[in-house]
């Protein structure tokens, strides 16, 4: 059984979340506040997050900071506020997904789907190969691993995902709706920001400097590629 944590301050949401997430198959773990999410995350095996961004003391945004130091389990942000600005905010803090309030519990339940199933199965494709080697930049397909000239890098679930994807197209320019359909396992409707903000992140973490990057290309107009060395 995956074991979800919910975090809100909100104790109707809270409550009404778990019934969702129980109904699902899910145990549930509930939190009132960001420092009692990150004890919890830090004594139990957690699948997937669910943080309110809104919240008194440690807020979510600060909640996933810390939680990036040590963990890349999903984290989906829940929010009053709508605005890209403050989607992609939440995106550049480390979290995997972002849902407006009010939201449609059924529509979080297939995102917290979605999201385990990827955390749990990303070697669950067919492996040809062991390690992908492009130059310095190696992908250990077996352990889900990701090193840059030996130094290992730590990514998140969907990070790792979307260099997995590329490194397996390599020279091949992917367009945003290709990579977020292959990651996310989802039909593309509105997920350019969000890949967008993923390989920001993921060039700051492999790149020597993200803003000449070396290995992940920016085709404009088309997609992205990961460029053969």
């Amino acid at each position: 059984m995956y074991n979800v944590l919910v975090c809100d301050d909100d104790k109707a949401i809270l409550d009404a979340l778990e019934i969702y997430l129980k109904l699902e198959g899910y145990n549930v773990l509930k939190a009132e506040n960001g420092d009692k999410a990150l004890k919890i995350a830090a004594e139990n095996e957690i699948h997937c997050m669910i943080l309110d961004i809104m919240m008194p003391g440690t807020d979510g945004l600060r909640a996933t900071l810390k939680l990036r130091e040590t963990n890349n389990i999903p984290i989906i942000l829940l929010s009053a506020k709508s605005e890209d600005s403050d989607k992609i905010t939440g995106l550049s803090f480390g979290a995997d997904d972002y849902v407006t309030k009010p939201f449609n519990p059924l529509e979080l339940m297939a995102r917290v789907k979605s999201q385990i199933r990827r955390f749990t199965s990303l070697g669950s494709i067919e492996i040809k190969e062991d390690v992908l080697v492009n130059g310095g930049l190696v992908v250990d397909l077996k352990a889900h691993e990701v090193t840059v000239d030996g130094e290992p890098v730590k990514l998140t679930a969907t990070e790792y995902g979307i260099v997995e994807c590329l490194m397996r197209n390599m020279g091949r320019v992917l367009s945003t709706a290709q990579i977020y359909e292959a990651v996310w396992n989802e039909p593309f409707i509105t997920g350019e920001k969000t890949v967008t903000v993923h390989i920001r992140r993921i060039r700051e973490k492999i790149e020597i400097n993200p803003k000449e990057p070396r290995y992940i290309k920016v085709v404009w107009g088309v997609g992205y590629k990961i460029e053969k060395q």
